[in-house]
């Protein structure tokens, strides 16, 4: 008898957990206008132009804002003349640096 009351109480312990996680994966309600957002979702803008043509990458340049400029080019910011030339104290493929014209 004992085993047979243990036995009831197992199964409709099981039960009443499976009816509680059933109801706690109901869908959620749908709004008026028949769209779901309870779940928001912040992506960077990179996200959206990836499958858009950028400029490439400049492999040798210097970049004055956000342009990007070949060895020997003058730019004028503030009253100063920079010209993109290279770094004799620097080894790699992309050594240039802006240098102060006087």
């Amino acid at each position: 008898m004992r085993r047979y009351l243990l036995l009831t109480v197992l199964a409709l312990s099981l039960a009443a957990g499976a009816v509680q996680a059933n109801s706690r994966h109901q869908p959620p309600p749908v709004s008026d206008n028949g769209v779901n957002t309870d779940v928001v979702v912040d992506l960077p803008p990179e996200v959206w132009t990836q499958g858009q043509r950028r400029q490439p990458d400049c492999i040798r340049c210097c970049i004055f804002e956000d342009r990007n400029y070949s060895e020997g080019s003058v730019v004028k910011s503030e009253g100063v003349l920079l010209q993109c030339a290279r770094d004799e104290h620097s080894l790699g493929t992309n050594n240039l640096i802006w240098k102060i014209v006087k």
